[in-house]
């Protein structure tokens, strides 16, 4: 007989979590292999997150500096999804289907800015003064 959690509508077992990694994995890897910003951000990133965890002064800073360039890999990731799949269900030109692309696009952008604003405003007054 299953105990309470079994009976959990949702219960994630061992080998729903393992399945849940190796899918995200094949998604990184798919990433890696068809996208070259994704490569140029993933080898930013490798570049910056050890060098944010070294440059930033406590816990606060750390995360910051850290965060930012994985929320660029993020959405990365969410913007080629939105392409690949407007691209299959809209091969043809399509005003909404590039709108779609353009804001997807528009959403990485945002976050490179905040990378640039928040590495600035973490360290330039520290190298400035």
């Amino acid at each position: 007989m299953a105990g309470p959690l079994m009976a959990a509508e949702g219960f994630r077992g061992p080998k729903q979590v393992w399945n849940a990694f190796r899918w995200s994995m094949k998604g990184l890897r798919a990433g890696w292999k068809h996208e070259a910003s994704f490569r140029l951000e993933a080898c930013l990133a490798i570049v910056m997150v050890p060098l944010g965890l070294w440059l930033g002064h406590g816990g606060l800073e750390k995360f910051a500096l850290i965060l930012a360039p994985l929320l660029v890999l993020s959405a990365e990731l969410l913007n080629s999804a939105i392409e690949a799949v407007v691209d299959k269900v809209s091969p043809e030109f399509n005003e909404l289907a590039g709108r779609a692309k353009d804001m997807g696009s528009a959403a990485v952008f945002v976050l490179l800015m905040l990378v640039v604003l928040s590495w600035a405003l973490i360290l330039l007054p520290r190298w400035l003064g």
